[in-house]
């Protein structure tokens, strides 16, 4: 292993008020002489002979021997500047879980994003070229194909189905490929756990399972042995231990689909762009509405421009719900499917009005 390669940070900064959220891939340097198609040290497995007592066999033993061969390390090799402007080649490792046998991968958007080459080292030592089929950068998810086949796969749980306090048990590549396959386990914390990120409103599983850098993508296990969650952040501010979080796994059995199906994840759209009071500064206005969101800008040809709204409506309802913020009416609006009509509310000038509106697929660009 060649040590001195600079690494990647591949895991995004996301604010949350005071403190912020730090995707968990770690940075590591790999062989580049190795061959891909070879095979490197697997990761330590369990002792299949070895006869356990009822009282050693416990929830994350058993997790451990179901899902443990699922779960993959995934190596991004990307180009980067250095000072100099001059092209380096860096690289960050991350995990990602085996559901398909012939060799669909799910991990975290931030652990490929920008790669100029995927590298999936499986539990049983090979290595191989992955393929980018598609990435969500919304839900920090994405799907990644190599070419194999019979591969070990998880089963997802229905994560509607899970309480708190319940075992909780995490499994990925901590620190990069020297701990892969390193188990952790605890409990689950919170559910619905509703994190406001770049305006944008995200559910996760919160646990008290350890999740450090290089975990992202793995899996968070039950104890049937179930996928319920996709490691994607852990809470990083000083003095503060025990919060990672996982994406649920319905919402991942969903947007794999997508990605599979699309290579995207379509997702309705109003056509306008929006501020409310506390976010008019970054673009220099002082909005003084006491409720709703301002539309400072909107396409003609967009579901609103179609419906009869203008720049300068205040947005107060949907569906007859206040949105007071931009992450409340996006937040409305992506509970909802492309085709369906939603009733929007709207102040212009001092005089309320409602209008129907049909949302239509969000355009690639507008991404």
């Amino acid at each position: 292993m060649n040590k001195k390669k600079t690494s990647l940070m591949v895991a995004a900064m996301l604010a949350i008020s005071a403190v912020s959220f730090s995707g968990c891939s770690a940075g590591t340097a790999a062989d580049n002489s190795a061959s891909v198609s070879g095979t490197s040290q697997s990761a330590p497995q369990a002792n299949a002979d070895v006869k356990l007592s009822d009282a050693r066999n416990t929830p994350a033993v058993r997790a451990a021997k179901i899902v443990g061969p699922t779960v993959v390390g995934i190596t991004n090799k990307a180009v980067a500047r250095d000072w100099f402007n001059n092209p380096v080649e860096t690289q960050g490792v991350g995990s990602g879980v085996i559901f398909r046998e012939d060799g669909y991968i799910v991990t975290n958007n931030h652990v490929i994003s920008g790669a100029k080459e995927i590298i999936v080292s499986l539990a049983d030592g090979r290595s191989l070229k992955g393929k980018l089929i598609g990435a969500d950068e919304l839900t920090d998810l994405a799907v990644v194909k190599v070419d194999a086949k019979d591969l070990p796969t998880a089963k997802f749980g229905d994560s509607d189905q899970i309480v708190v306090g319940e075992p909780a048990i995490a499994i990925g590549n901590p620190m990069g490929l020297e701990f892969q396959g390193s188990v952790t386990s605890g409990v689950i914390s919170a559910l619905n756990r509703t994190l406001d990120i770049s305006d944008k409103l995200v559910k996760l599983i919160q646990t008290d399972a350890a999740i450090n850098p290089g975990n992202s993508g793995g899996a968070l296990v039950n104890a049937d042995g179930e996928v319920i969650g996709i490691n994607s952040a852990k809470l990083a501010a000083n003095g503060v231990e025990g919060m990672g979080f996982s994406i649920p796994s319905n919402t991942v059995q969903d947007v794999i689909k997508e990605l599979m199906d699309k290579g995207y994840v379509a997702r309705p759209y109003l056509g306008v762009s929006i501020m409310d009071p506390s976010t008019a500064p970054r673009f220099g206005y002082q909005l003084n509405i006491e409720k709703g969101v301002y539309v400072f800008q909107l396409t003609l040809n967009g579901p609103c421009g179609k419906a009869g709204l203008q720049r300068g409506d205040i947005i107060l309802k949907v569906d007859d719900e206040e949105v007071n913020s931009i992450s409340e009416l996006r937040a409305k609006v992506a509970s909802h499917k492309v085709g369906d009509k939603v009733k929007i509310t709207f102040d212009r000038n001092g005089a309320s009005r409602s209008v129907d509106v049909v949302l239509e697929e969000m355009p690639q660009d507008n991404r």
